[in-house]
């Protein structure tokens, strides 16, 4: 039988399933909408918002297909569930958008050495229906995000609001064109596109990157956590300590610490694990209690059972020191 731990490496994610599907599938069927009317019309700007689009059909599958996994209980080869495809799918996203950015930039200059005939009315209808159902879309996901914190969600509603503002430059391209004539215009906006979408893969990237490298969460400072398990009762050190997140908004740590053998060692745990519950919301963490003179960890453990004997010499110098200060202020006080 698996032993299971007491945290679930689970997320049930309701809203935003819901918010994925009615975003897939109108992303789906508009992505088919642009690009035969970006083929149809000639529009470089209008074919390279339906890569975009694309991309955001395969990267709101990968999504989904992260979700339903994150879904499953945990077994004995994955011991913390399937929490970490997430990351793995947004790495992905990130890294595909930043791609097709490239592909778009190549294509704007050529179009820009070769232009080719566009027909605006086309352009402008199937842009304005765009600009409408990414500004639905952005609206169905930031609702979803206020409900539910995932990294997946959060990039998917980034490349809306993406794809919305490409939408406004593609209707803008559309009429600077019809009252100057300037087919440049066209490939120009394309790669201000392709600069929206490669910002945004860049960012998606940079933090899943973060997640897959087992770094410190950006919302925790790391000295400040140390410091507050040095506070609790009996703790004297606390190192090899550890943070990161196996998914967005599920955290790990994992700490050593040397502690005063008169204190019961059971209570030092439940003091950590409270203070790192109350105090930064971290419910999953590993604690290993030691003692200096039997888990030494080389010459860190030295140094620290050194400077711990020159505090206790100085602490038995104060002791013993005291009464003889006093006499002496005493005898001072009698003499007339």
């Amino acid at each position: 039988m698996y032993d299971y731990h007491h945290l679930r490496h689970v997320k049930e994610q309701v809203a935003s399933k819901r918010a994925l599907w009615i975003t897939l599938i109108l992303t789906a069927f508009f992505t088919v909408v642009e690009i035969v009317g970006g083929l149809a019309s000639h529009s470089l700007a209008l074919l390279s918002d339906s890569a975009h689009m694309v991309s955001d059909v395969i990267a709101l599958g990968l999504s989904m297909t992260a979700i339903y996994l994150a879904s499953r209980q945990p077994n004995a080869r994955f011991t913390f569930g399937f929490l970490r495809f997430e990351i793995i799918a947004s790495f992905l996203n990130g890294f595909a958008l930043c791609l097709i950015a490239a592909g778009i930039f190549y294509e704007g200059v050529r179009r820009a050495l070769h232009p080719q005939e566009i027909n605006l009315s086309l352009m402008l209808t199937i842009a304005s229906i765009g600009f409408v159902v990414n500004l639905v879309l952005t609206m169905v996901l930031s609702r979803s995000m206020k409900e539910e914190d995932n990294l997946n969600v959060k990039s998917a509603l980034w490349h809306f609001i993406g794809d919305l503002l490409s939408s406004i430059g593609v209707i803008a391209s559309a009429i600077l064109i019809s009252f100057t004539g300037w087919g440049w215009f066209d490939p120009l906006i394309s790669v201000v596109i392709g600069g929206i979408i490669f910002i945004g893969g860049a960012k998606i990237v940079k933090e899943s990157y973060l997640i897959l490298m087992e770094s410190v969460p950006d919302k925790y400072d790391l000295d400040q956590i140390r410091a507050s398990i040095g506070d609790v009762e009996g703790v004297e050190d606390v190192h090899e300590m550890h943070l990161w997140a196996i998914s967005s908004d599920h955290y790990s740590l994992s700490a050593h610490v040397f502690i005063d053998e008169r204190v019961q060692p059971f209570c030092v745990i439940l003091a950590i694990n409270e203070t790192l519950q109350r105090q930064y919301g971290i419910a999953h963490s590993t604690i290993q209690i030691e003692h200096a003179t039997i888990h030494p960890h080389g010459e860190y453990g030295k140094q620290f059972l050194l400077h711990k004997e020159e505090e206790e010499r100085a602490r038995k110098l104060r002791h013993a020191s005291g009464p003889v200060e006093s006499r002496q202020f005493l005898e001072a006080g009698a003499q007339p």
